[in-house]
């Protein structure tokens, strides 16, 4: 890759049930249109993007634009921060819930619009969460959260507001509360938890408000903690975390920490990464936030 290259893509063609694909030559066109040379790799599974990425900045590129959902741009962080961190992150969004491009300014934005808010983006130095040997951009979450994503992976036909809000239902139905252990600087509590979610972004899960404070610049994680729920009282709090306005239920606890440790005490642990489930070993996980590790192209 010699010096002209402005920016390397990594392309998730399974992206929004193959949106992604097709957007491919618009985004090209786009990119060449406002002046930028772009080497564009398409990714063939799961992890391949996280290869991509790490080589891209091992061989120098000054920008890595991740073109997919939330999942797609979770694993290309993944590999710059492997490789130090010092490649900025752009990202045009072509997913389902799409909660990291909230933050950076092309969410709800066609391909081509995301390039061009691209090429005058400025470059903000993110914070990135992580747990075990694993980096997250947006959020984590442990108990009800990685049973919906679940829910919804076996479910692909969904869309839109439906893909947010049948898999919750659905999920709640078989779910069982697990008994956690939550402890940080200033809070401890040990009972049986509908959820915990830890935030660098705002939203997770598409139109989630978990966090409606968090900055993913401010050197902390936002923790919601969701005691365990009736039925109706679960289906009132649907629509007040979808608004942010959560706060105030007497089974939840928001917090701000730099660290956070949640230990299951009846089980292992299912969590997920920015909606990529993971299951540890172990039945405890320390989160910790990375203070301005991720440099991110930040549309004006």
């Amino acid at each position: 890759m010699g010096p002209l290259i402005h920016a390397h893509v990594v392309l998730n063609p399974a992206a929004g049930r193959g949106a992604a694909a097709r957007a491919f030559d618009p985004i090209v066109r786009e990119f060449h249109r406002q002046g930028w040379a772009v080497h564009v790799e398409r990714t063939e599974g799961p992890g391949h993007a996280v290869e991509l990425a790490a080589r891209a900045a091992a061989a120098g590129v000054a920008r890595v634009v991740a073109v997919g959902g939330d999942g797609t741009v979770h694993e290309v962080a993944n590999g710059l921060l492997r490789q130090g961190g010092d490649v900025a992150l752009g990202v045009v969004p072509i997913g389902s819930g799409n909660d990291f491009a909230k933050l950076v300014g092309v969410f709800r934005h066609s391909p081509a619009r995301a390039v061009r808010r691209l090429v005058t983006a400025r470059t903000v130095a993110f914070d990135a969460g992580r747990a075990g040997g694993e980096y997250f951009v947006n959020s984590m979450g442990f108990g009800f959260g990685p049973a919906v994503v679940r829910v919804r992976n076996g479910m692909p036909g969904l869309s839109g507001f439906a893909s947010y809000f049948i898999p919750v239902i659905r999920a709640f139905a078989g779910f069982r509360a697990p008994r956690l252990e939550v402890r940080a600087p200033g809070f401890s509590e040990t009972g049986y938890m509908m959820m915990v979610e830890v935030c660098n972004g705002t939203t997770s899960g598409g139109s989630y408000r978990f966090a409606p404070d968090a900055l993913p610049w401010d050197g902390r994680l936002d923790v919601c903690v969701v005691r365990r729920v009736s039925l109706p009282r679960f289906l009132l709090a649907v629509p007040r975390v979808m608004r942010g306005t959560h706060g105030t239920m007497r089974e939840v606890a928001l917090f701000q920490a730099r660290e956070v440790t949640i230990r299951s005490l009846d089980g292992p642990l299912l969590l997920h990464l920015d909606g990529e489930l993971r299951e540890p070993e172990t039945p405890a996980c320390t989160v910790r936030v990375e203070p301005a590790l991720l440099k991110v192209m930040v549309a004006r």
